[in-house]
Parts: structure tokens; sequence; C-alpha cells
């Protein structure tokens, strides 16, 4: 999970969803090079789970990075049961799992999805 500092690059863009002045969750872009975008701290608030949250964040995300004109986009999630549900959602927009991209290792802790254009 990256920290806020981690998250305050040049090559990073970070958005944030409210309701009634609550954040409801984040969501961040990063420029991998030209044509290949990641994906960074896609978070929902406890509060406003499973109320579409996440849906909203990664059609926002996704339409961005085609603005930008990347054809790949990717990310890093956890491999435990508590990050079935976002796995979940990533898999029903088309992210498929990938090896390890960019700086990344192989983690057990880790999956890596993908994401052509």
């Amino acid at each position: 999970m990256a920290n806020l500092e981690s998250l305050r690059q040049p090559d990073i863009t970070v958005w944030t969803l409210w309701e009634a002045g609550t954040l409801a969750g984040c969501g961040a872009l990063k420029e991998l090079d030209a044509q290949h975008a990641e994906f960074k701290s896609m978070r929902t608030a406890s509060s406003h789970r499973r109320k579409g949250v996440a849906k909203q964040l990664l059609q926002h995300l996704l339409a961005e990075a085609k603005r930008r004109g990347y054809t790949r986009v990717s990310l890093e999630t956890g491999s435990m049961d508590f990050f079935l549900p976002a796995r979940t959602l990533y898999a029903s927009f088309g992210f498929e799992y990938c090896p390890p991209f960019a700086d990344y290792r192989a983690d057990p802790n880790s999956v890596f999805m993908t994401k052509a254009l």
C-alpha cells in the first residue's frame, strides 16, 4: 500500500471521490512509460464499501488512461482473501493476471493484473 508521500511524484496523479463532505475513496494513475500506466492505491472508505465507489474510480481511471493515450494499464493488489472483491472487480473490467511488471518482483502476498486499452 502506497503512503501519501510516495504518491507525491510528478508521474502520479491522484483522484478522490467525495460524498456529502466525506471521503469515499481514492485512486491514482502512475505513468510507467508513454504507453503503459499503473493504477495505484485504489481505496474505498469502509463506510462506503459495496456502494459502487471502486467501480466509479476504476471507470474514471480507465477513461483517463485512454485520454492520455496509454495502450496498457497494470496494477498490483493483494493475494489474500481480503482482496478478492478487488480482484473480482478488476477481472470484470477485463484485467487479466500477469507476471510482475515495472520494478515489482514476485511476492506471495501480491498478484499482478493488466489490461490492454
